[in-house]
């Protein structure tokens, strides 16, 4: 119970604390071990998280939602087939849950296997139809495998459901800008900012498009306060080397987009600024 107070002040490490006082007072205490995992969670100690699900699991074999929150724990630690395994058991203990469903679609999505995943997150939407956040990943696959029209039909069913979801106007943003609406797509991902002003890929794309609506100098200021948020994000080092390219550098430019080009042969527009770079 003091752990859980903790948790409702916003408290995990102190929830630990007491979970872990709890445990030791009786090792086959379910709930501590599941809540312990939710506070690790909380402050990103995936590995520790994974553990307590672990034990959580062994007190109780059947419990669909540690299943399902250490296969999204596995996920985000980057043990795909791990967290496949996870939701090939959860399919086992309930057909009729969306979230067994929504799990096989991640992970499918994660090894690229699109096809596969949209047709997890396809099942997932007929079990639960009005979950936006369901019907956004449908439309992120169906973007993925080159059909806009279909997904932003999805996005439109979506934004009935909750028109504050962030990933569904960055989404669209991405869509308007294939189709060269730059204008539009700006004022999609400013849309998706202001619902989430935490997250690094919306400064990304939002600095794209300005750059491709002429403001350079605007584009570079957003793209490096989304390299600030997130330094590894290979989309942001691309536009990087689009603006060197704009800016006719072409040895910074190469330097960006050069090992982008190995690393990351099929990423959207590295192949086409490379020429082009090359070309100055």
């Amino acid at each position: 119970m003091k752990g859980n107070e903790k948790m409702e002040e916003n408290d995990p490490r102190s929830a630990i604390s007491f979970y872990e006082e709890a445990i030791k007072l009786d090792s086959s205490y379910f709930d501590a071990y599941y809540n312990k995992a939710m506070a690790q969670l909380k402050i990103n100690q995936l590995d520790q998280a994974i553990h307590s699900l672990d034990d959580a699991i062994n007190v109780r074999p059947n419990d669909f939602e540690s299943y399902f929150q250490r296969g999204l724990a596995f996920l985000d630690n980057g043990e795909f087939y791990k967290s496949r395994e996870d939701a090939e058991k959860l399919i086992s203990l309930d057909d009729q849950s969306w979230k067994s469903f929504f799990l096989s679609g991640l992970v499918e999505e994660k090894l690229k296997n699109y096809s596969e995943a949209l047709s997890f997150f396809e099942k997932a939407v007929n079990l639960d139809p009005q979950n936006s956040d369901l019907l956004v990943n449908q439309a992120t696959l169906l973007y993925y495998l080159k059909k806009p029209g279909i997904a932003l039909q999805i996005l439109e069913k979506a934004e009935l459901i909750n028109p504050s979801e962030p990933n569904l106007h960055n989404l669209r943003s991405m869509i308007y800008f294939d189709a060269e609406s730059y204008t539009e797509a700006l004022t999609a991902v400013e849309k998706a900012i202001s619902l989430n002003k935490g997250q690094a890929y919306f400064y990304n794309n939002k600095g794209l498009y300005l750059m491709y609506l002429g403001k350079l100098e605007d584009g570079l200021e957003l793209i490096n306060q989304s390299l600030k948020m997130d330094p590894n994000n290979p989309y942001a080092l691309r536009n990087k080397g689009i603006y060197y390219v704009f800016k006719g550098d072409k040895v910074t430019a190469l330097q960006f987009l050069s090992e982008l080009s190995e690393d990351y042969p099929e990423m959207e527009l590295v192949d086409e600024f490379m020429q082009k770079a090359q070309a100055l």
